[in-house]
C-alpha cells in the first residue's frame, strides 16, 4: 500500500462518494475506484461497500480506518521531519517537557543552542513521555525525580525543587497575599486529584483534615484551570506547571514540601551536543529558579 493509496482511502472515508472524493484528490473516478480495489485485494478484505448512493464503510473498514489514520499522521510527520532534517541539519535532539515549561523556557534554550550549532535541530514533544524515553525515542526527558528513582541506565541532571502555589482568579483575595497559609483556605473549595503526584496528594489530604474546606475532584490540570475560571474553587499546584500566560494568580503556599525535578539522558549517550544542550537548560533554570511569578 502506497502513501497515495492511503490518502485515497481516507478521502473516500470522509466523503463516502467516489465522484466527490476523486474531484478533491484531482484524479479521475475510475482511477480512484481502481486504486481502492487494488488495496482491498492486497489486504484481503473489503473496506467500502459500493451502492448507487455512493460508498459506505464495512465493519472491517471502520476498524481499519482507526489505525490507518494514526499510521498516516505518523508517516506524514516523519516525512516532514525528514525533509526538514535533510535540508538543514546533521543531527537532532529529541526532548520532552511539560507543555507549560516548554513554552516558557525551551525557546530560550533552543535560541542559545542554535547560536553554537546551526546544523543541529531540537525536536520537542510534550506530556508524559517516560515510555518513549525508555524506548530510546527521546534523548532528553523532563521528569519529577520520584518517577525515575528505579529506572536504570539513565543520568539525572537536577533542575530545581519545585515549590507549591495556590492558583486562583486574579481578583481573588488570596491573590493579594504574599503567601497563602492553610488557615487562609478555610471555607474555600479546593480542587484535588487531577493526576497529582504523591507529595501533592499528601498535602491536599493534610489541608482537608486540618481545616473546614470543601474539595472537588478534578480530572486533570486543564480541567482544574477551567473550574477555577468558572469560579468553582482554587487549587495547589507545583510551580513548573505555570505557563506564565497571566490568566491566573499564582501565590506561594506556605509549606516546606516540594517536588524535585530533573532532566534525564541515557547513560550510553556520549554525544557532546546533547550534553551542551542540557547545560544550557540547566543554566536557564539556575538563573530562573522555580518559575518565579
Amino acid at each position: 500500500m502506497t502513501t497515495k493509496q492511503i490518502e485515497y482511502i481516507l478521502e473516500l472515508a470522509q466523503t463516502l462518494n467516489f465522484n466527490r472524493a476523486a474531484e478533491n484528490l484531482y484524479i479521475s473516478q475510475p482511477t480512484l475506484t481502481y486504486q481502492i480495489k487494488a488495496v482491498e485485494t492486497e489486504i484481503g478484505f473489503t473496506i467500502f461497500e459500493r451502492s448507487g448512493k455512493g460508498a459506505a464503510l464495512t465493519p472491517a473498514g471502520e476498524q481499519f480506518l482507526i489505525s490507518l489514520r494514526t499510521i498516516y499522521d505518523n508517516l506524514k510527520e516523519a516525512i516532514e521531519q525528514g525533509q526538514n532534517f535533510s535540508s538543514q541539519y546533521r543531527h537532532d535532539i529529541r526532548i520532552a517537557l511539560p507543555y507549560r515549561a516548554a513554552i516558557h523556557f525551551l525557546p530560550q534554550a533552543i535560541t542559545a543552542f542554535n547560536r553554537i550549532h546551526r546544523d543541529i535541530s531540537v525536536s520537542p514533544s510534550f506530556g508524559q513521555k517516560q515510555q518513549a524515553f525508555l524506548r530510546n525515542e527521546l534523548d532528553i526527558l523532563f521528569a519529577m525525580e520520584h518517577e525515575m528513582k528505579r529506572v536504570p541506565d539513565v543520568v539525572k541532571h537536577h533542575l530545581f525543587d519545585s515549590r507549591f502555589y495556590v492558583i486562583s482568579e486574579k481578583d481573588d483575595p488570596l491573590a493579594q497575599q504574599e503567601k497563602v497559609t492553610t488557615p487562609d483556605l478555610t471555607g474555600r473549595t479546593l480542587m484535588v486529584g487531577g493526576g497529582s503526584p504523591p507529595v501533592l496528594k499528601a498535602l491536599q489530604q493534610t489541608i482537608i483534615q486540618e481545616i473546614q474546606v470543601s474539595y472537588f475532584n478534578s480530572y486533570d490540570h486543564d480541567t482544574t484551570l477551567t473550574n477555577i475560571a468558572a469560579h468553582r474553587g482554587v487549587c495547589i499546584a507545583p510551580g513548573f506547571l505555570n505557563d506564565h500566560c497571566g490568566a491566573f494568580a499564582w501565590t506561594p503556599f506556605d509549606t516546606e514540601k516540594n517536588i524535585p525535578c530533573a532532566l534525564y539522558t541515557h547513560k550510553g549517550d556520549s554525544r557532546k551536543h546533547v550534553r551542551e544542550f542540557v547545560d544550557i537548560i540547566l543554566q536557564i533554570y539556575r538563573d530562573n529558579p522555580d518559575f518565579p511569578v
